[in-house]
């Protein structure tokens, strides 16, 4: 499965800097699965290509302020972390500049707050590729908000006025480095108004971690080695993909994170015993997976050669992605976090 032929050329400006002024402002892309069919729309009509019965189900995973910019103690020579997963006590991060940062060396991260205390960390391991182990000292992980930022794709150059809009509005556990950006159209009435159409709303939890940030580097798509990201289902939620699917509606997966934590469910999945699960998740989906739980996907547009095209493939077929992307760029629709929505159905 040759990595090349996820490939596609973008126009740097369809590549979105800014979210909207309103979130459910996007133009939204439908595209039918079975007919490759494309639809244009707008996402606060949403509730017009979904049918009483389905259910949407969505990441509540908080972005935390992951991004952390301080020295090396003593040299003084400037260093960039990128929190990832904690373990214990111990943090996963990329680093900048790794190679500086065997172990031992220790870490020195200002406040935001002219009067705050820096936090100190202690460099545990050294990984290889751009990864360290770090320990904060004296609980200071517990404060990032003092310490750190909202980290954005490499893409977005231009500066957040607000960090909350790097948010979604339902988000409410901590834990992610990147945002399940397709929940970001979503505003707490435009739910509201999908719920008194008859459309049901859950919700379940995926960290979204590494593999944002790192690209496929093998030719062959299966041989990426996707990297684990904890992931939890509740029983209600549980209960609430069981009931839809009796009453025949479709799961629409929120966001492609929210999809491998469904199709994470399905590996254990019963009808007639509906239960969450929690834990860490490797799940990767390519062309040929077979779909458990997931019917419809909403979703941005994805980078190139990565594994979230890769994903929407395996759902609406190669073919119909790349001619939905070339039709999206040829009636200038935005791209990546910020950028607009595809329905797949």
């Amino acid at each position: 499965m040759d990595v090349a032929d996820y490939e596609y050329d973008l126009p740097p400006e369809l590549i979105a800097q800014s979210p909207l002024a309103h979130r459910d402002g996007s133009r939204l892309m439908v595209l039918e699965k079975r007919t490759g069919t494309i639809h244009h729309a707008h996402f606060a009509d949403l509730g017009q290509w979904l049918s009483p019965g389905d259910l949407l189900v969505a990441n509540n995973s908080r972005v935390i302020p992951a991004k952390l910019r301080g020295v090396r103690l003593p040299s003084g020579g400037k260093v960039e972390i990128l929190l990832l997963r904690k373990s214990g006590e111990v943090w996963s991060a990329l680093a900048k500049p790794a190679k500086r940062l065997g172990r031992g060396t220790r870490l020195a991260f200002p406040s935001h707050s002219p009067s705050g205390v820096p936090a100190s960390a202690i460099v545990e391991d050294s990984i290889g590729q751009g990864e360290v182990h770090i320990r904060f000292e004296g609980g200071a992980d517990r404060h990032l908000d003092e310490y750190g930022e909202t980290p954005l794709p490499p893409y977005i150059t231009v500066p957040l006025a607000s960090a909350e809009r790097y948010q979604t509005t339902f988000g409410r556990v901590p834990g992610s480095v990147a945002a399940p950006t397709a929940g970001l159209h979503f505003t707490p009435e435009l739910i509201e108004c999908l719920r008194t159409r008859g459309v049901a709303w859950a919700e379940v939890t995926l960290h979204v971690g590494l593999d944002t940030f790192r690209p496929m580097t093998s030719a062959d798509a299966r041989d990426h080695r996707i990297h684990s990201e904890w992931c939890e289902v509740s029983d209600d939620t549980a209960l609430a993909i069981a009931a839809c699917r009796r009453r025949s509606g479709r799961v629409i997966a929120v966001g492609t994170t929210s999809a491998r934590t469904l199709e994470t469910l399905g590996g254990h999945w019963h009808d007639a015993r509906p239960a969450g699960i929690r834990g860490m998740t490797d799940t990767f989906i390519i062309p040929g997976h077979g779909w458990t739980l997931v019917d419809a996907l909403l979703t941005n547009f994805h980078l190139p050669r990565s594994t979230l095209l890769l994903l929407v493939s395996a759902l609406a077929g190669r073919e119909s992605i790349l001619h939905a992307y070339a039709e999206a760029i040829r009636h200038g629709y935005r791209f990546y976090s910020f950028g607009d929505a595809m329905l797949i159905v």
